[in-house]
């Protein structure tokens, strides 16, 4: 009887607002703040925290990506175009008309000089023209980098690992076509490129 009797109590649905006791005391404050802080996963090994720190520098990478990108278009931004300082020197050269730009037609027009079956011209060419281009794209690019270094470290002070490789990047945007640039340029010939950098 006793059996049937236990059997239907653990059968029967347990009544409104009641609880069932708990195995282990409820946690104080303290201590509950202390376990949501606890890292989920101390890494054990070299390698475990490697991997980790690639995890945080990525979704570092991300967050950053997503406060930079504004057009459609420039959803496929690679990592060293990200952040303030990039921007700006993306912003100075854009900004501006350039013999650097021009680069590729100027190599194009030479090579096609070259093939002329007059030996003055493959001379002139050869001996004057080429390195005059060169000289012009050193002294550009050697003025643009130290400007764009003085600019970031005015406008961006705390972004000094950037400013490490900020030159040779607006070096590298300014020798290419403006129209085949990536990011898109976001200023025109003639703008105030300091617009969306001042505080």
């Amino acid at each position: 009887m006793s059996n049937s009797t236990q059997s239907k109590d653990d059968q029967a649905p347990a009544r409104k607002g009641y609880s069932p006791k708990k195995q282990v005391p409820t946690p104080k404050r303290k201590e509950a703040s202390q376990q949501l802080r606890r890292p989920l996963s101390a890494p054990q090994t070299r390698k475990e925290a490697y991997k980790q720190l690639r995890e945080r520098e990525r979704r570092r990478r991300q967050r950053e990506r997503a406060g930079l990108v504004k057009n459609p278009e420039d959803r496929y931004i690679r990592p060293q175009d990200l952040g303030p300082a990039r921007a700006l020197a993306r912003d100075y050269v854009d900004s501006r008309r350039t013999v650097s730009e021009f680069f590729l037609y100027f190599s194009l027009v030479i090579i096609a000089l070259l093939f002329l079956p007059f030996q003055d011209v493959q001379l002139f060419v050869t001996y004057a023209v080429w390195p005059m281009m060169i000289i012009t794209m050193v002294v550009e690019g050697f003025f643009t980098a130290r400007r764009v270094k003085k600019l970031i470290a005015e406008h961006y002070p705390k972004e000094t690992e950037n400013v490490r490789g900020a030159g040779m990047y607006a070096v590298m945007r300014q020798m290419q076509i403006r129209r085949l640039r990536l990011p898109k340029p976001r200023v025109g010939v003639g703008d105030d490129f300091l617009a969306k950098h001042r505080r």
